[in-house]
């Protein structure tokens, strides 16, 4: 699930020149099992509502209560699946970290790791219930994506109450960006050693993917989440000094995302809102 002012990958703030990213806001959910859902309805500025505590966005909210972050879902499903989705997800910090990391030269996309190693309850509508571990971050822009990078692949991964964060990426000047950071529950963050680069099966999109794990063991999609022509997200497990972490893996191609003919096809997916 992901909150966005400034909906990122949405054509309709693309085609107005991004110009008022307060005009075109979004929650977007994406549930996978028995009856997935996809939800990225781009809102209008009458559909913002900001405090120091919360977050609407339309029929939907996220607020602090509590040392927790509780998200109300109103939600309408996109094509093929339409349908509402509603209900209550509350994410627990285990703790909130201080980092902040520059993600180019010239420090126009920060991202944040608010809290890496989280507790989270899901509660949807016409699904079971259920507890697992969870994590929230933030991302911040002053340009498009796609000005600035060609691709990157970003892997969260967890085990024994700890984890470890790979972001590598391909900027459009030619150089690339490589983190590889820790995560304890106390919320301390370092900066480890990462291990090399390994490639995985491209999605059925033939999107090209890889992350980071031990020489000579191969990652495991338990889970294709999402799968899109310029972007995926999996379950995977992989193997970090000889030790089984799972998580979540993210592939993104901004140069996939930047053809022109893309855009009307997302629409489709991304409807617009006024409010």
């Amino acid at each position: 699930m992901i909150g966005f002012i400034g909906t990122v990958f949405s054509p309709w703030y693309h085609w107005s020149g991004r110009r008022r990213p307060q005009n075109h806001v979004c929650l977007n959910v994406v549930t996978w099992g028995g009856s997935p859902r996809f939800t990225m309805t781009d809102r209008g500025e009458s559909a913002l509502r900001q405090s120091r505590e919360s977050l609407q966005i339309g029929p939907s909210r996220m607020t602090w209560a509590n040392g927790a972050l509780v998200i109300e879902i109103d939600e309408k499903g996109a094509a093929p699946r339409f349908g509402r989705v509603r209900g209550k997800i509350t994410l627990t910090p285990e703790a909130v970290t201080r980092v902040e990391a520059v993600l180019d030269p010239g420090a126009r996309h920060i991202w944040r790791p608010f809290a890496p190693l989280s507790r989270i309850k899901v509660e949807l509508d016409g699904q079971p219930a259920w507890k697992g571990h969870g994590y929230f971050d933030a991302n911040f822009g002053a340009r498009p994506l796609e000005t600035d990078f060609r691709r990157w692949t970003w892997g969260r991964y967890a085990a024994s109450g700890r984890g470890v964060v790979f972001y590598d990426g391909l900027r459009r000047d030619g150089s690339t960006l490589g983190l590889s950071l820790g995560f304890d529950a106390l919320g301390q963050v370092t900066e480890t050693e990462a291990p090399p680069l390994v490639a995985m099966k491209p999605t059925a999109w033939r999107l090209p993917r890889e992350t980071r794990a031990d020489a000579g063991t191969t990652p495991r999609q338990t889970a294709m989440l999402l799968d899109a022509p310029f972007y995926s997200r999996a379950a995977v497990d992989v193997t970090l000094g000889g030790e089984q972490f799972t998580g979540v893996h993210e592939a993104l191609d901004l140069d996939r995302y930047a053809w022109p003919w893309l855009k009307p096809m997302i629409a489709l997916r991304v409807p617009r809102s006024r409010a």
